[in-house]
């Protein structure tokens, strides 16, 4: 069936614009709880977290209108990262984990994530079952079986509790100086906490939301202050985090950033040599750079490609019985310890191999080369589908063979925004830009409308 509201992540818009108006969420949170209460009693339980945006507010009280007038019981668990709720949902035997986030969109937009019961987002079965649920009247339930609410206040301790028991037991951050940079978003409490509480001298960045800042000249997307803190205060370690705290990006000791391709290479080959990496297999996505290909495969190890989104990368490897997976955005994928990307205990695992190798950051973060890759994002008119055009076709196909042998290409379309996405890796710069730009211009020009 056609989808009306979820996309590769949720449900996700403009706050106060469809979908993520008030009137909408409380009829998504009624067709959530029709579609996880089948037995007619009232012990379903759902939690919800948020970020820091002021319109989490608005879309947390619909929700729980719509959950509870179907008789779902709500934990509300506050500011929390997601990975947060991920876990939370799966310990307190949650039916439904929900979480109020637009990652690292800015603070006007907002979105909606949805868990099962085993902590990991819901498959495309059940969100196509919501879908269906929202097209008919959603009727509520007798007046003595609402649901309840209340406001959780250990989620976040029990979650700081959890992530520190990721890193290895005998382990401690003793005498490392880490930034850590929140994003002034989730995980604004959560991380410091962390941090300083396993040893470390914590140089907090972003950790003063004011429910518009979030993401805003901070965090994963914008890693400069994080990269000015390390240098000014002599870090060893830059730790940015997104708004709702599932992606990371890792600064060395001078002020260099590695992204999630690099923090995957350094994952796969550590857990290699230490016969952890299930089936000798990374999971990453079409994205991912042909350095990391090249990095695994001559280490004798698989790197399977899934589409971009986490939530493709994470099917994959429960599909292929994988334990390490994630994208160059910085989702770090570890199922041996959370079912979604979580950006903070893939810091935590970064510092552990800092402290049993004794090498700086700079050491661990530069596993390849990357391969030079360009990506131009192309805006086309609403409703336009120029990747359908035998003339862009034509393009795309020319500048695949000028490119064969020495790189590759990928063109997609946004799943979020009304863009194509033109990306190519060649080690001739030259070359690369002429690529980009022939298929960038065919398609700007098959997706703009004459008059």
């Amino acid at each position: 069936m056609q989808r009306k509201y979820f996309g590769t992540d949720g449900i996700r818009g403009t706050a106060n614009s469809f979908p993520m108006t008030a009137d909408v969420a409380l009829r998504i949170g009624a067709a959530a709880g029709r579609h996880f209460r089948t037995d007619g009693h009232n012990g379903h339980r759902v939690v919800i977290g948020k970020d820091t945006r002021r319109s989490g507010y608005m879309i947390e009280n619909a929700l729980t209108a719509g959950l509870t007038s179907t008789g779902m019981n709500v934990l509300l668990l506050g500011p929390i990262p997601t990975p947060a709720v991920g876990f939370l949902t799966r310990s307190m035997r949650a039916d439904l984990g929900i979480m109020i986030s637009a990652s690292h969109n800015p603070h006007r937009d907002n979105g909606i994530k949805f868990f099962g019961p085993d902590g990991f987002k819901l498959s495309d079965a059940a969100e196509e079952d919501i879908e269906r649920i929202l097209a008919e009247e959603i009727i509520p339930v007798q007046p003595i079986s609402i649901g309840r609410a209340k406001r959780i206040e250990s989620g976040q301790g029990r979650y700081v509790e959890y992530a520190k028991t990721t890193l290895p037991r005998a382990t401690r951050l003793t005498g490392l100086k880490v930034v850590v940079d929140c994003a002034n978003g989730a995980a604004y409490q959560a991380a410091p906490e962390v941090l300083w509480e396993l040893g470390a001298d914590v140089i907090p960045v972003g950790v003063a939301p004011n429910g518009y800042n979030i993401n805003e000249d901070c965090g994963s997307t914008k890693p400069d202050a994080a990269a000015k803190a390390v240098l000014e205060n002599g870090a060893d370690l830059g730790i940015c985090l997104d708004g709702d705290a599932d992606r990371i990006i890792l600064i060395d000791e001078n002020g260099e950033v590695g992204d999630g391709d690099q923090i995957m290479a350094l994952f796969a080959s550590l857990w290699a040599e230490q016969n952890r990496l299930m089936h000798g297999t990374l999971v990453a996505t079409v994205m991912s750079n042909l350095g990391l290909e090249r990095f695994v495969t001559e280490r004798g190890l698989k790197l399977e490609r899934t589409k971009v989104g986490d939530r493709h990368v994470v099917e994959r490897m429960r599909g292929g019985g994988y334990n390490l997976g994630g994208e160059q955005s910085g989702h770090i994928v570890m199922t041996d310890y959370a079912t979604t990307g979580d950006g903070l205990i893939a810091g935590l695992q970064f510092l552990a191999a800092m402290v049993e190798s004794g090498k700086p950051a700079s050491s661990l973060m530069r596993n390849f080369i990357a391969v030079p890759q360009m990506l131009e994002n192309v805006r086309i008119d609403a409703g336009l589908m120029p990747l359908e055009s035998a003339a862009v076709k034509a393009v795309i196909a020319d500048q695949e063979k000028r490119i064969d042998g020495c790189g590759r290409v990928l063109i997609r379309a946004s799943g979020t925004e009304p863009l194509i996405r033109v990306m190519a890796e060649c080690e001739d710069q030259h070359l690369l830009q002429d690529v980009v730009g022939e298929i960038s211009v065919a398609v700007r020009e098959a997706g703009t409308a004459r008059s």
